[in-house]
């Protein structure tokens, strides 16, 4: 371009005569001088309004690398747990599917999809509230060169461990005395109590505390568990967070761990099947309070990355070439 100028001036010939020896277009002369002296980025990207920021990335790659390598024993969450536990933590506001390509991106995707997601049961009638279904089952748990017996009741709905136990065994007299403490936790409630077909649940003195309680009883059909299934996923969640990575010292500190792990499950773990909330959310009833305080967070970071962006173009000029 200085060169050009520079003949111009020397020789008084007109533009064209320079373009056309020099096979050059008026755009594309025009379009050079305008970009003359500012820095060349060959095949660079151009910003978009709604991309997270490089502050934005810093703090994500920094947060899930400590997550990754965290020494918590209640274990890692998946890339979605995750987008919604920054959001929550106000970390960052994005959604799943960015922090996936911001994990790929940055090698940080391994630690997750490992294992294929299983199909839920098919031809079960969900519960529409809370109370309306009381899933039950018996957990083996071994330690201590012995088996003991964890028995859990899960709410159909909200996914909340309403009342738990490790016990030496799993007689009919263990299992109502729990499901009488949970009646007694809960005053009010009229749920169905689901379960397999365990000789504890088939028992007479089980079916005449179900009808002294007033509540209903309902067994699975041999063959198909998916209708206790949340139950049964409850001790697989259970058995792969906890019971593998926990070491269990004593029945009293087993009985402790189990307790801690059970409150973290209620009311800190985000639960897939729950819009990535809380059972104690859903219990609670503020299901659509924490989604509508999402979706706020959500549209406040994209207004805040549209100002960011529109800032950055009045400074850079992306694909640019520098001709001299």
């Amino acid at each position: 371009m200085d060169y050009i100028e520079e003949m111009q001036k020397k020789t008084e010939f007109k533009l064209s005569y320079f373009l056309t020896h020099l096979s050059l277009s008026k755009s594309k002369y025009y379009d050079w001088k305008e970009r003359t002296g500012i820095e060349n980025k060959h095949n660079g990207k151009i910003p978009k309004e709604h991309w997270h920021t490089p502050e934005e990335e810093e703090k994500i790659i920094s947060y899930v690398k400590k997550h990754i390598y965290s020494t918590d024993r209640f274990y890692r969450d998946g890339y979605r747990r995750l987008a919604y536990r920054m959001l929550d933590e106000e970390i960052a506001a994005l959604s799943p599917s960015s922090l996936y390509r911001i994990l790929k991106t940055n090698n940080l995707l391994s630690p997750w999809n490992t294992k294929k997601s299983t199909s839920k049961g098919k031809g079960f009638k969900q519960p529409k509230r809370v109370h309306r279904h009381w899933h039950i089952d018996i957990k083996y748990v071994h330690f201590c060169h012995r088996h003991y017996f964890l028995i859990s009741i899960i709410d159909g709905y909200s996914r909340f461990i309403v009342n738990h136990g490790l016990f030496e065994d799993m007689k009919t007299e263990t299992i109502t005395t729990l499901v009488q403490e949970a009646k007694d936790k809960f005053k009010g409630v009229n749920p169905r109590i689901i379960s397999d077909n365990g000789p504890q649940f088939i028992s007479k003195e089980f079916s005449k505390f179900i009808d002294f309680i007033q509540f209903t009883h309902a067994r699975t059909s041999v063959g198909y568990p998916q209708s206790n299934g949340k139950i049964e996923r409850f001790h697989g969640t259970f058995n792969r967070e906890f019971y593998k990575n926990v070491p269990l010292l004593s029945f009293e500190d087993a009985k402790i761990k189990i307790n801690e792990y059970i409150e973290h499950y209620n009311s800190e773990r985000l639960h897939s099947a729950l819009y990535y909330l809380t059972p104690l959310d859903f219990l609670l009833n503020k299901v659509d309070e924490k989604l509508h305080i999402r979706e706020l967070k959500l549209k406040n970071a994209k207004e805040i990355r549209c100002n960011y962006w529109l800032n950055y173009k009045q400074y850079s000029v992306v694909g640019s070439t520098v001709l001299n």
